[in-house]
């Protein structure tokens, strides 16, 4: 029984990144072996169990073999026979095929220093182009890894490819393709993503939405360094947002700006079933950042807080604005160059409460038409040249 570990690990210590996440594959032993010596059983496909003191997770080395369509189209071989080399065959890229034993001495078959060395990412067999979550994870690697200097090999393109002009990616659920996409959100480059999506046609396959607002993929396969296509007005919001914002609700939200409708944006969220958090935010942005304009405007105002629900909600400001400034490009500690004078206001409208009205007498349809004809008076007298800085009193 020998124990490895593999993956992400061992590719972030190699790269001098920190490590958060340790992977194990034991070679030699069986599940019988496993559990006699206190490990947790977890996986469902394949045998993958919980270390009984650190649990982290130990996989049984396996083989696998197509058997259908999709990532889960797979049959798996786990047994004591399996060597750590075959182990390592059926892995994604030769950056994650490598695994240090307990002595940190590397095992690595496929060439995974060299092309660590050479910041590629590179398949480790032709079986790479059976499993169609990998068009995904190599995209979020691009975005991870991109400002460190990587690339995609050309063949490991090619093989990408061949799998988003298949049915293959069809097969991938909606939680799969959300959840490499949450992911490559919050990396460094996001943009990159996308664009590796567009680059090997996937991107029209999965999010045809967006792929109207990047350039068509055969102009991207004709120019191996993808780096130039970010200057598209979608993906330089998308970058913008990633330079001021570390939500990824925000920056979801300024890339599902450039969707044409707001019923194409309804419809990719619900096939993506994107988390209530995404798409409020991206929906409010979509209506509403046009209202946020310089210099502002009582209707506008008044617009943005009906339609944010900033009585209820004032935590959607934030993002809000974020989200616009992202759009726009400005300086960001100064958004629209309004960002404090809209809280001032806002401010001040939460100062009108409906219980003053029902006191006066207010009710009903009543009630509603006297507090907005209150609210939109006192920000029409807020906006005056000469209203002084202090909020003005209830008219």
């Amino acid at each position: 029984m020998e124990i490895y570990q593999v993956g992400g690990a061992v590719r972030d210590r190699l790269l001098g990144l920190p490590v958060y996440d340790r992977d194990w594959v034991v070679v030699g032993a069986s599940v019988e072996r496993m559990l006699a010596q206190g490990y947790l059983p977890v996986g469902k496909d394949f045998p993958v169990f919980l270390h009984p003191d650190t649990h982290e997770e130990y996989a049984l080395a396996r083989t696998e073999r197509k058997s259908g369509h999709g990532y889960a189209g797979f049959l798996f071989h786990a047994a004591a026979d399996v060597t750590l080399e075959q182990d390592l065959q059926r892995r994604d890229l030769t950056i994650n095929a490598i695994a240090a034993d307990n002595q940190g001495h590397l095992t690595d078959p496929y060439g995974g220093q060299q092309d660590l060395q050479r910041r590629l990412l590179r398949h480790v067999s032709p079986a790479f182009a059976e499993d169609p979550l990998r068009v995904l994870r190599v995209a979020r690697f691009m975005a991870r890894f991109h400002r460190l200097g990587f690339s995609i090999d050309p063949t490991t393109l090619a093989l990408m490819g061949e799998l988003s002009s298949g049915v293959e990616l069809q097969a991938l659920s909606a939680e799969r393709v959300w959840k490499e996409t949450e992911r490559a959100l919050n990396e460094a480059n996001p943009e990159q993503y996308f664009i590796t999506l567009a680059r090997c046609g996937a991107l029209q396959q999965l999010l045809p939405e967006l792929a109207a607002a990047l350039p068509s993929n055969s102009n991207y396969n004709h120019n191996h360094n993808s780096s130039s296509y970010a200057t598209t007005p979608a993906l330089q919001a998308l970058m913008n947002a990633t330079a001021t914002s570390t939500q990824a609700s925000v920056r979801w939200s300024v890339l599902c700006r450039t969707v044409a409708t707001e019923a194409e944006l309804e419809q990719l969220q619900q096939r993506l079933k994107s988390p209530k958090l995404f798409s409020d935010t991206a929906r409010l942005l979509w209506r509403y950042h046009q209202h946020l304009s310089d210099p502002l405007h009582a209707d506008a105002v008044m617009a943005l807080y009906q339609g944010l629900d900033l009585q209820r909600r004032p935590e959607r400001l934030a993002p809000f604005i974020e989200g616009c400034r992202a759009l726009t490009g400005l300086d960001p500690t100064l958004p629209f160059g309004i960002a404090e004078q809209l809280q001032q206001l806002l401010n001040t409208l939460a100062q009108i409460q409906p219980r003053t009205l029902v006191a006066e007498g207010f009710k009903g349809a009543a009630l509603g038409q006297e507090l907005q004809r209150r609210q939109l008076a006192c920000l029409e007298l807020a906006l005056q040249p000469s209203a002084p800085q202090s909020a003005p009193q209830q008219p």
